[in-house]
């Protein structure tokens, strides 16, 4: 659609790359306000954002790559420069960084769950900014359509970089994901203010990504996202159910499991209020007390 935000002689900026960053940025800026509000350290969750950034970019290539095998069959290509310019398998970059996230909140001592719940909205908003990169410079494009909301790419650059065909009418897949996945942002952002336990947040984020995307992919038109069972679904479908059952299972889990740290948090929050009442009382009764004693 547009793939070069502007060029200078023979200098080129990307809007992929500039989105990519723009939407980067969003994520952590969320991250820092929803850990204040957790009362997380600022320095070690800007320090897991940006690993977690670096971890995810290098497993979103290496499923894309996984999935798109019979394409990749040098180290050539592999590590050529469209690889690395590609934004690579969503889901892969996703399970790189949570395995990778694990170790790190054990490491440092700090609540997985806290954490993961802090980080859910802000992947979102990454996300539902991202897409409008993927829009500008046409990957993730969708599948022919005479629909009213079909869009034609038309630019050579972008079928030079990402395979879009030209003179198309296409689903505006990236358009709809960028769409769901603010959608999902603002009800996260919404359950965030009354959820009830920590955890709470990123499974509610595992399953309403999950469906979606699960039905997302049946309007995309790329074939280099890979397929299992024969074509029967996506890679993006499969590992998507698998996260539904996941979420699923986890919220029926932690059901029957509460956790008791909100309990404990009321608990402590009233010892805090409580001797402050108490002082407020006391005040009046010694000076009573002492009005007594002088008559």
């Amino acid at each position: 659609m547009h793939p070069i935000l502007f060029h200078i002689g023979t200098f080129r900026l990307p809007t992929y790359g500039t989105l990519l960053v723009t939407a980067i940025l969003a994520a952590v800026y969320t991250v820092m306000r929803l850990g204040r509000r957790e009362g997380l350290d600022a320095g070690r969750l800007l320090d897991l954002s940006t690993w977690v950034l670096i971890v995810a970019l290098v497993g979103a290539k290496v499923l894309m790559v996984i999935s798109d095998w019979s394409d990749y069959g040098s180290l050539s290509r592999i590590f050529s420069m469209d690889t690395l310019m590609a934004g690579g398998v969503f889901y892969g970059g996703f399970l790189a960084a949570v395995f990778f996230a694990v170790w790190y909140i054990r490491a440092h001592g700090m609540s997985f769950w806290k954490v993961a719940d802090v980080f859910s909205p802000a992947i979102a908003l990454g996300q539902s900014i991202g897409r409008w990169g993927c829009f500008a410079g046409g990957c993730d494009y969708g599948k022919p359509t005479q629909s009213w909301l079909g869009v034609v790419f038309t630019n050579p650059y972008a079928h030079e970089i990402a395979g879009v065909p030209l003179g198309v009418r296409l689903y505006p897949t990236q358009l709809l994901e960028s769409l769901a996945t603010l959608t999902i942002f603002g009800m996260l952002l919404w359950r965030y203010r009354k959820k009830s336990e920590d955890g709470e947040i990123f499974v509610l984020y595992l399953g309403l990504y999950a469906i979606a995307r699960f039905f997302l992919e049946f309007l995309r038109g790329d074939e280099d996202r890979g397929f299992v069972f024969n074509h029967l679904l996506s890679t993006s479908q499969f590992i998507g159910i698998l996260a539904l059952l996941t979420a699923v299972g986890l919220a029926i889990y932690r059901r029957r499991h509460p956790s008791e740290v909100p309990a404990r948090a009321g608990k402590a929050l009233n010892a805090r209020r409580k001797p402050k009442a108490e002082a407020e009382i006391a005040v009046p009764a010694t000076a009573s007390n002492a009005k007594r004693a002088r008559h």
